[in-house]
C-alpha cells in the first residue's frame, strides 16, 4: 500500500445493509481498519477506541469504517454488545484484505497461519492512500490515527 496509490476496487456488504465500493468511499477522509475477528479482546478494544473517538475523527472530517472476515449478522451482534458506532465491512473471502495487504502469514506463538494482519489505512478524499499502518497493537492506535489525520490536514 504506497502512500498515493489509488484505492484497490472493492464492494462489500456492511452492516446496516447495502454495500460499500471503493468510489463511495472518495470525497471525506476515511480511516479504513482491519481486524481480526469480532468480540475478541483486541478486537474489541481497537472498535471501542474508534467509536470513544468518533466525535474528534468527524472534527476531523474523517469517517471511520472497519474491516474482517466476519459476517455482517456477527458485526450486529458485535456493535449491538458493545453499542459501537463505526460501520463494518465483511470481507468473508479476504478479497479487499488480500488487496490492501491485510490478509497474510502470520505468527503466533511460533506457529505459522494465514490470517488477518491487523493494519490501517487512511483514504484521502481523492481516493489514494494518505497513510498505511502495515501492522498496529489494538490499544492506543486510535490515538495514532486521530495524530496523523492532523499532521495530514496541516500538511
Amino acid at each position: 500500500m504506497a502512500v498515493g496509490a489509488r484505492l484497490p476496487d472493492f464492494d462489500l456488504e456492511i452492516t446496516g445493509g447495502g454495500h460499500v465500493t471503493n468510489a463511495d468511499l472518495e470525497g471525506r477522509r476515511t480511516v479504513l481498519y482491519f481486524y481480526p475477528k469480532d468480540d475478541t479482546p483486541g478486537c474489541t478494544t481497537e472498535a471501542c477506541d474508534f467509536t470513544n473517538g468518533l466525535k474528534d475523527f468527524e472534527k476531523l472530517d474523517a469517517v471511520v469504517v472497519g474491516c474482517s472476515p466476519n459476517t455482517t449478522e456477527s458485526h450486529r451482534k458485535f456493535i449491538a454488545k458493545y453499542k459501537l458506532k463505526v460501520r463494518l465491512l465483511s470481507d468473508p473471502e479476504h478479497k479487499m484484505m488480500e488487496a490492501y495487504g491485510a490478509w497474510g502469514e502470520k505468527v503466533l506463538y511460533g506457529r505459522k497461519s494465514m490470517g488477518v494482519i491487523r493494519s490501517t489505512v487512511i483514504i484521502s478524499p481523492d481516493g489514494k492512500i494518505a497513510h498505511h499502518w502495515a501492522k498496529v497493537k489494538a490499544a492506543g492506535h486510535a490515538d495514532f490515527v486521530q495524530a496523523k489525520l492532523k499532521e495530514l490536514r496541516a500538511g
